[in-house]
């Protein structure tokens, strides 16, 4: 959600900016806007919708300066206007700031600043260029940092000052901030994205502390004004991976390179000759490891589903008490966790806020809590004790493909990890290892169907809604596909255990009503096939995802889409990608953005 891109060095800094704010665009905006100092005074712009919006209005009112900040702003307080969209400014412009995350006490903090501060915006950010300015007094740093310890909520925060005109306050509490380290120049940036194109040495910033920029170099320091000395971290991502390479779409490049990214996700972390793997992150001795009595999988959305799947591994491998918890949910309880509870924090990008929260309250119940992310150096790698990459590489839709594939990999491999040590046998655990060596190979033989599966989502992108079924370890993946279409298509859809049909769900199904439904042919096989009967018995058209060998299974559907046999605990890999791609081409249909669907986000730092 939002983004920023901020620049000091001794280019200009308008077009370094621009092309920033573009390669945030994946984290979903409805307004941009850049600010420059120029000439000893700030020029500003900005422009509602997308960013080449804002660039129409630079080509006519070009700014120039060494030294700029900008934003793509997702609206939370106020409405879509340029009024609402950042930098916002102090009274007499002499501050400029963007900032990422909400401001809890913005009313009461603008109501201190009273009628001597006149306010130009609906936002809770603009509360914070008043605060700054009213705290000035020659050191824009001391001002910044008077302001934020009277700020209850989150923020990542760049400012800038008129009388202090090269050099950038950054600060962060909530919400990430990235600095990137170049040759004689320096970048800020809400993740490591839009820094790749200059620079792969950065430093994250932590909660509760703040960044005094110049063209000189830069320090660090906490709240209480104290220094932090800080590693530079080398980022492994390059800016070629950011591209699309001849895809029509992120979203369609992310689904075609899960064979590739799914080999970096167990590389190294397989042992064929113990049947079992080793993931180092976890940090725990096997003392530990056998202390354990449950693990809870906390995570949202797509992370969420991924959990699903992990769940039902680690109860078949390991016969350990799971439980699968929405983030956003766990916190507000009162979660039963204790020194024998091993927590997962799950997240794509590491940042999400909710989870965070969760990861936070089951440290303080003295759980061990480990995170499986995706982004390098990301708050929940950084706040976790131990924990695993996924190494699914920048995935830029904003709807998960890829790195779902690859936490449901490591959620495998842990509960593999486990196993061994409890219940799976070495002929078990070898047996499993063997087919997932075998998965990339079998996902390239969903992709040879491509052209048949975008010719059946051309044929049911005419329905307003849609049906998944599933049973056992496939009803978190008709979740998933039905949270897939949803997301791109727009179209209403809904996921149901096949087995609940009866309890309501029935009373929706008619002729103008599809069901997709997942019959491969693992131990619930006869199950489902009775409850894709019901189904057509009551006229719905079917849609099945079925093995390549299961011929018979053609009479049940009007349609049928194959995928390659594997170990039931395995299906999730392959099934899943033959629902990605189904809404992926039923959204191209339908010409829906694919990339970034409306009202959402990829990364979700505020609660």
């Amino acid at each position: 959600m939002c983004g920023i891109i901020s620049y000091i060095g001794n280019k200009d800094a308008a077009p370094i900016l621009l092309q920033g704010l573009r390669r945030l665009e994946y984290r979903g905006y409805d307004s941009a806007g850049l600010v420059c100092f120029e000439k000893n005074e700030f020029k500003c712009v900005k422009s509602v919708g997308k960013i080449e919006n804002l660039a129409e209005k630079l080509k006519f009112n070009p700014i120039l300066g060494n030294i700029g900040i900008a934003h793509t702003r997702w609206a939370t307080h106020g409405s879509v206007t340029e009024e609402n969209t950042h930098p916002h400014s102090s009274c007499r412009d002499e501050v400029f700031l963007v900032h990422n995350g909400i401001i809890e006490n913005y009313r009461e903090l603008k109501n201190e600043l009273g009628f001597e501060h006149s306010f130009k915006s609906e936002t809770d950010s603009e509360v914070l260029a008043h605060l700054i300015e009213k705290y000035y007094s020659g050191d824009i740093r001391l001002a910044v940092q008077k302001a934020l310890k009277r700020v209850r909520g989150t923020y990542g925060l760049v400012v800038m000052h008129k009388n202090e005109p090269n050099k950038m306050i950054v600060a962060r509490m909530g919400s990430p901030i990235v600095l990137g380290i170049g040759e004689g120049e320096y970048f800020v940036a809400s993740d490591s994205t839009p820094l790749l194109a200059h620079t792969r040495d950065v430093i994250f910033l932590d909660d509760g502390e703040l960044a005094d920029m110049s063209r000189d170099g830069f320090e660090i320091f906490n709240l209480s004004e104290q220094e932090v000395k800080k590693t530079v971290e080398h980022i492994e991502w390059n800016n070629e991976q950011t591209e699309k390479q001849g895809f029509e779409h992120f979203m369609l490049k992310e689904i075609f390179e899960q064979p590739a990214v799914f080999q970096d996700a167990i590389r190294g972390r397989i042992d064929e000759e113990e049947g079992t793997s080793h993931l180092g992150g976890l940090n725990m001795t096997i003392e530990e490891m056998h202390s354990i009595n449950r693990i809870v999988l906390i995570a949202c959305g797509t992370a969420y589903y991924a959990c699903m799947v992990g769940k039902y591994a680690f109860e078949k491998l390991v016969g350990i008490q799971v439980e699968v918890d929405v983030a956003s949910e766990f916190r507000y309880r009162d979660p039963i966790i204790d020194k024998n509870t091993l927590v997962f924090a799950v997240s794509q990008s590491g940042e999400t806020a909710d989870t965070l929260a969760a990861l936070r309250e089951a440290k303080r119940k003295g759980a061990f809590v480990r995170g499986i992310v995706n982004v390098v150096g990301s708050t929940i790698a950084r706040e976790t004790d131990g924990g695993t990459y996924i190494h699914a590489g920048l995935e830029f839709a904003v709807a998960s493909s890829k790195a779902y594939t690859n936490m449901v990999a490591v959620l495998l491999l842990y509960a593999l990890q486990f196993g061994r040590l409890n219940k799976t046998s070495l002929s078990k655990g070898k047996e499993l290892i063997n087919e997932l060596k075998q998965i990339p190979q079998k996902m390239e033989r969903i992709f040879e169907q491509k052209e048949s599966i975008k010719q059946m989502a051309e044929k049911y992108s005419e329905y307003k809604n849609f049906l998944f079924l599933g049973r056992g370890i496939n009803y978190p993946v008709a979740l998933e596909g039905s949270l897939k279409l949803k997301e791109i298509t727009y179209i209403h859809s809904e996921a149901c255990p096949a087995g609940e049909m009866k309890h309501g769900v029935n009373a929706l199904l008619s002729e103008n009503f599809p069901v997709l439904g997942i019959l491969t042919q693992n131990s619930l096989y006869d199950k489902m096939r009775s409850n894709v009967e019901e189904v057509k018995a009551r006229k719905s058209p079917v849609l099945l995802v079925v093995n390549q060998e299961d011929f018979t299974s053609q009479e049940l559907a009007n349609d049928v889409i194959f995928v390659p046999k594997t170990i039931e605990i395995l299906e999730p890999l392959l099934n899943t990608i033959v629902l990605q791609l189904l809404a992926y081409y039923t959204a191209v249909k339908l010409g829906r953005d694919v990339d970034r669907p409306r009202n959402l986000a990829k990364s979700v730092t505020v609660e």
